[in-house]
């Protein structure tokens, strides 16, 4: 429709306040169905290196109890035991990035419900997640208060990951030295700092990877400094009182 002077009337604030939360609402439900694919991924992939570690574990049970801890026990574990340990390293390496991934989507969630805020400037009372795209924001999304726990993080999937790799490298070391004729207390120590030198990179490439992400990452919609534990504003907060 035109008006009388033949153009197309402005629309309206309200219908562009419309518009603005449909389309909102439409990516917001893509990032969350992007995220649910990140974390079934996640699962799966988890899954299935747990299962091929323990089906592993299994097969090398029946070969010690047909033969004993010979000479066939070991050589079936040094065919087998790598390629585990290759699958778990490809694992972790998989779920450290899958995190940074689910990290971009909730930065996204966050900067989406800022944008409700602005459509509706009292919304935030309502609101447990951050709306902030910051890492205080991020981290009251992830855990509903400004920080997160030590325990947060090592339970997280890629540590937990990690800490069996760094098991099995410890065992495979063992194997090694077994094979070599080696001494025990050689055999104890090489797992040993096998095993904790294995730790020591993967949790040096995880630092590394979330240290760049945090370097190259700059916030559009900070969180202010007047706000409380649950990231809303002080003064919003003392008005609804």
């Amino acid at each position: 429709m035109t008006d009388e002077s033949g153009q197309a009337p402005a629309p309206k604030d309200t219908d562009n306040a419309a518009l603005r939360a449909q389309v909102l609402a439409a990516e917001h439900w893509s990032l969350l169905a992007t995220r649910s694919s990140i974390w079934q991924e996640i699962f799966s992939r988890t899954g299935t290196f747990l299962t091929i570690l323990s089906a592993t574990v299994v097969a090398l049970s029946l070969v010690v109890q047909a033969t004993g801890f010979e000479t066939n026990f070991r050589i079936i574990a040094l065919l087998v035991l790598p390629v585990v340990l290759l699958v778990g390293i490809a694992t972790f390496i998989r779920l450290m990035e899958a995190d940074v991934e689910d990290a971009w989507l909730l930065i996204g969630m966050n900067r989406l419900r800022h944008a409700y805020v602005e459509l509706v400037p009292d919304l935030d009372r309502f609101l447990v997640t951050g709306h902030h795209d910051d890492e205080a924001g991020l981290t009251q999304t992830y855990s509903f208060r400004r920080r997160l726990g030590f325990g947060h993080f090592l339970a997280g999937s890629p540590v937990i990951v990690g800490i069996i790799d760094a098991v099995l490298s410890g065992v495979l070391a063992v194997i090694v030295c077994t094979a070599l004729g080696a001494p025990t207390w050689l055999q104890v120590t090489a797992g040993l700092l096998i095993a904790l030198g294995t730790a020591a990179a993967l949790g040096t490439v995880l630092h590394g990877r979330v240290s760049r992400f945090r370097r190259a990452y700059r916030p559009q919609f900070p969180t202010p400094p007047d706000t409380d534990d649950k990231g809303r504003e002080r003064h919003v907060h003392e008005s609804s009182e």
